[in-house]
């Protein structure tokens, strides 16, 4: 080969290499953070990660997630919040009310998206509902009529109850007791607060509603509450107090009944979250959601254990019954 032709060949290759490099350069795929209290196997984040796959993403071929959990040690959580932030993904998602500030001090330009069981707003995550600013959107639980609700479901099974304690974690930043209130009042009852801040308080809670003569029990739903669930239910069997609660799983425990958002739902709306924000959505723009759809569930084992029948008013209105 005379040199001309060498130099004149070698120059095309050496416009045509980056060319073919580009080429074969793999499509980077979006990145997903998850921070969870618990782990995986315990948060059942199941719906979320269904509800990617029905938008198109697999994760390790679409979407890149990773996971860091506190294993229940709320103390591990800035550290690995902080993890999380230096892999620098494209989306951060945190659950919980007691998880998602650790994801807001980690970051303060990575797009998180909650999902959270307190007020969102009185909580300092956004600076409002419809207007949540800075970093942070998502869903949260909440509804301001929903405590009064489930006081009023619970006098419709019970017609002559008249002293109803409430069991609430004060440091959970929710309307729930404050509505609660408000409710007891209109209805002539007699409400007696059970405040939680900790585990060891349970037991001078159940206590103090025996002293008190409780005829009937409202959960306000907190982490708190969940993570001493059976605990709970075992103090209603056999203390017999009926409850309600606002979160369906516990009427499989033996609940009597609950009333609250479908958090299976829940859960597979952060997954259309995920998207818009890996879309280029801004979460300054994407208000927070609340729940729209609500269930009540009940549990005729647990009622005639109690030696109660459910009236057909709310027989005809339940979602879900369990024998």
């Amino acid at each position: 080969m005379r040199r001309r032709d060498f130099i004149t060949t070698l120059g095309g290759a050496a416009v045509t290499w980056p060319l073919v490099a580009r080429a074969q350069q793999p499509r980077k795929i979006p990145r997903l953070a998850i921070l969870l209290f618990n782990s995986p196997q315990i948060d059942p984040i199941g719906p979320l990660l269904q509800g990617l796959q029905n938008l198109g993403y697999v994760d390790g071929k679409s979407i890149a997630i990773e996971y860091r959990y506190a294993e229940g040690m709320a103390e591990r959580l800035p550290g690995l919040a902080s993890e999380l932030v230096q892999l620098k993904p494209d989306v951060i998602f945190a659950y919980g009310g007691d998880v998602a500030p650790h994801a807001k001090r980690a970051t303060a330009s990575i797009p998180i998206v909650v999902m959270v069981s307190n007020d969102p707003v009185q909580s300092g995550l956004v600076a409002s509902i419809s207007r949540p600013g800075g970093n942070v959107t998502g869903i949260t639980l909440i509804y301001e009529d929903l405590a009064g609700k489930m006081l009023e479901l619970l006098k419709e099974v019970l017609p002559d109850i008249s002293r109803v304690a409430v069991l609430w974690n004060p440091d959970h930043a929710d309307p729930e007791y404050r509505e609660t209130q408000r409710v007891a009042a209109v209805k002539g009852l007699q409400l007696q607060p059970l405040p939680v801040r900790r585990p060891d308080d349970f037991d001078g809670a159940f206590k103090s509603a025996v002293d008190g003569r409780a005829e009937g029990l409202v959960l306000v739903s907190t982490r708190l509450l969940l993570t001493q669930r059976r605990k709970i239910i075992e103090f209603t069997t056999s203390a017999r107090v009926p409850a309600i609660g606002s979160w369906g799983d516990w009427t499989k425990d033996g609940l009597l009944l609950t009333y609250g958002p479908n958090t299976d739902d829940a859960m597979r709306g952060i997954a259309v979250y995920v998207d818009k924000l890996l879309k280029g959505a801004r979460p300054a723009d994407l208000p927070i959601e609340r729940p729209t759809r609500f269930e009540l569930v009940i549990n005729t084992g647990a009622a005639q254990s109690f030696g109660l029948k459910f009236p057909n008013s709310i027989l005809a209105r339940a979602d879900k019954v369990i024998e």
